[in-house]
């Protein structure tokens, strides 16, 4: 059986110098990033790409576009660990968690990380949900 030498992430934002940024710490930590423009350009390519996980911002095109797209990941990859990472709370100081059963129903994103993580957070929270 082959193994796959590098770990894939799937980054989906709206913001492409968010992209650019993340694109530049994950490839320093030693991933490979595909990555999308807003929740169409995702759902076009998601059947296309074989990622290890997905990190997906919550606002994009609508405010619950993260949720959508999120929920239309798992039904097409269950196994696929999904981040959902916004800035959500700094900019309406709204809140929301996957503590509660049935946010995780309905969200189905594995975790959820608030934008302005450091490197080694994301690292670990990556190499949790990946199991390494």
């Amino acid at each position: 059986m082959e193994t796959k030498d590098t770990i894939t992430i799937f980054l989906v934002d709206d913001d492409t110098d968010y992209i650019f940024q993340m694109t530049k710490m994950l490839e320093n930590m030693g991933y490979e990033v595909i990555s999308a423009c807003g929740q169409k350009e995702a759902e076009e390519m998601i059947d296309k790409i074989n990622p290890d996980l997905a990190i997906i911002d919550l606002m994009m095109e609508n405010k619950d576009s993260g949720f959508i797209l999120s929920y239309r990941i798992k039904q097409r990859l269950p196994d696929l660990p999904v981040i959902i990472a916004t800035a959500l709370t700094a900019e309406t100081g709204m809140m929301f968690s996957l503590e509660d059963e049935a946010d995780k129903e309905w969200i189905k994103a594995d975790a959820y990380l608030e934008k302005g993580l450091r490197p080694d957070q994301l690292h670990r929270e990556i190499n949790k949900l990946l199991k390494l």
